[in-house]
Order: C-alpha cells, then sequence, then structure tokens
C-alpha cells in the first residue's frame, strides 16, 4: 500500500535529502508539502500544518524537515490528528518534548520515528560487527565543520533549543550508540559558547565506560577547508576507523570498504516498515549525551561569531 505523505519544511535538508529519497521509494507518494516560504512544483502546498491537516485527511504520515525549536508543536499536531510522524534529528528540543510525543503516539495508535541518518551510513553495519568482540582501549571522536557552509545565516542553530554544534555533532553520537557493544555515559565536558551566541561552537567531551578505555569527542564549527568527520577506535583486535560521516571504514590503516549516500532513502524506507508493522522507534540514546554535556559542562566564552 502506498502512504501519502506531506512533507514540512522545505529548505535545504528537504531538497537535498527528503524529497529524492521519498521520489525513490515506492512506498510512498508526496501528496503535499507545508512551509511558508518555499514549495514543490506539482505539489500541493499549504503555510500551516492546520490547515494541511484538515483539507487533505486522506495523508497517513508527516515528516517534519523544520527546526528543533518548532517541531514539538507541528509533531503534536499530526499525532492528535491520528498521521504517523517521522522526525528530523535531533528529534527536538528536549528528552521531554519526545517522550510526551511517543506517548500521544501511543495512545493514538499511531507511528513514530525520531530518525538518526548518520547511523544509515555505509559502514556503520560492519564497524558495529567488527567491534563486537573485541576489547576497546582508545576511542576518539573528531567532527569539524563550516557552520557557515552547512547553515549559512541559519541564526536558530545558536537559539536556545538549536544545539549549536551538537546539531553536527549528534550524528557522531548516534554512530558511537549504535556501534559500542555496551552503553556509555558522559563524565565532563568543555562547552565553547560565542560571547554573542546562545550556544556552543565548539564542544570536548571525555565519556566513561565498562572497559575503562579512554574516550574523547571534539566537536567544532569553525574548521574551513576540508571537512572532518571521523571516528577512531584502537582495540585489542586492531585499530578501525570510520570516516566520511560513516561512509568510509578503514581497519589497521588499510580502507576495507567505501559507501555510497543511502542514508535518507533508508530512512524512509525504515518508516513504511514501521507503518506496515504498527511500530514505533524512538532511540534517544544520542540526545541522553547531549543533555549531560550541557548538564555537566564547564562553560567557556569565546570570540563572537557572525555569519
Amino acid at each position: 500500500m502506498v502512504e501519502k505523505l506531506a512533507l514540512v519544511g522545505i529548505g535545504k535538508i528537504a531538497r537535498d535529502q527528503h524529497l529524492p529519497a521519498i521520489a525513490a521509494n515506492p512506498d510512498w507518494e508526496l501528496a503535499a508539502t507545508v512551509s511558508r516560504n518555499a514549495s514543490v512544483e506539482g505539489i500541493e502546498n499549504f503555510t500551516t500544518i492546520e490547515a494541511m491537516l484538515a483539507a487533505r485527511p486522506d495523508i497517513s504520515t508527516v515528516s517534519l524537515a523544520i527546526p528543533p525549536q518548532p517541531r514539538f508543536a507541528y509533531a503534536q499536531a499530526a499525532l492528535a490528528a491520528g498521521k504517523n510522524v517521522m522526525l528530523e534529528k535531533p528529534p527536538g528540543q528536549s528528552l521531554a518534548e519526545v517522550h510526551a510525543l511517543e506517548e500521544l503516539a501511543r495512545e493514538k495508535g499511531v507511528s513514530i520515528y525520531a530518525t538518526w541518518h548518520s547511523r544509515e551510513a555505509d559502514c556503520v553495519p560492519d564497524s558495529k560487527a567488527w567491534l563486537a568482540d573485541k576489547t576497546i582501549k582508545r576511542l576518539a571522536i573528531t567532527w569539524k565543520e563550516d557552520v557557515r557552509r552547512w547553515h549559512p545565516g541559519q541564526d536558530w542553530v545558536f537559539e536556545p533549543g538549536g544545539l549549536g554544534v551538537f546539531d553536527p555533532g549528534i550524528n557522531a553520537l548516534s554512530i558511537m550508540t549504535e556501534i559500542l557493544p555496551w552503553p556509555v555515559h558522559v563524565a565532563s565536558a568543555v562547552l565553547e559558547f560565542p560571547e554573542n551566541r546562545d550556544t556552543p561552537i565548539a564542544a570536548d567531551i571525555v565519556f566513561t565506560n565498562p572497559d575503562g578505555a579512554e574516550m574523547t569527542a571534539t566537536f567544532d564549527w569553525r574548521q574551513e577547508g576540508p571537512q572532518t568527520w571521523d571516528i577512531d577506535i584502537e582495540t585489542d583486535g586492531g585499530r578501525l576507523k570510520l570516516s566520511s560521516g560513516g561512509a568510509t571504514l578503514e581497519i589497521d590503516g588499510q580502507t576495507v570498504k567505501k559507501g555510497s549516500d543511502h542514508e535518507y532513502a533508508n530512512l524512509y524506507k525504515r518508516m513504511a516498515s514501521l507503518i506496515q508493522s504498527g511500530k514505533s522507534d524512538v532511540d534517544l540514546s544520542p540526545m541522553v549525551h547531549v543533555s549531560d554535556a550541557f548538564t555537566l559542562g564547564k562553560r567557556k566564552t569565546v570570540d563572537a561569531f557572525h555569519f
């Protein structure tokens, strides 16, 4: 059965990832969009989700590709109307918001999916399998990119609820929580806040873990030139390196796999499966680490940032 879907938010991520993934999947029909400032040619557009829900009762699923700050109200409206809901990462501004949405979905008997697109990178399953029987000695995440390239002029990322550098950093955390053979938690953090901004532009995190391994993460939004999305893991059975956000896998310095970009295609495939089975998927472990980093983090003020 083809599910009719409404895509909320027609910005860069929607055009680059969501729209191609929906178009390529026979389980989905893009039936409507919701955006105040943009539209998709040939698709009915609404400026509010309330108008869309009232006019299109035939739509079964709503995918939210909007910033986290307004997302709760949109998701709540869709769930209350009996629609399945797909949440772009991070799934909300806070853990409590997402718990409330999950409970509402349960009450309404619909599916909700908190997506983590980086978990769908091609080399993530291979890394998880390779690590399963090994003792980890050291893990170092280095996630450095240029905020001006990926969020040009988007002040919402530096506003409360926007997460700052954890907007990309949570991608690394979603991979880490997927591939490790045991759970970890934040032990300490240092968060660098520009003097004119409300969320951090950089962060250094230390984790504690059952093996007593040295585990750190460094996030930075000020890197120009080549971008860095790496996870290095030293074990008793060799060294693993995931690079390019999980698309390339090296073992002991040798490239063993270079994957293709199927992340969002996999997300929409998973959403269709959840609906067909009447299930939900709301794993908040990456977001727990972000929340703990804000709770435990020492604040450091750095130079002002301007787009």
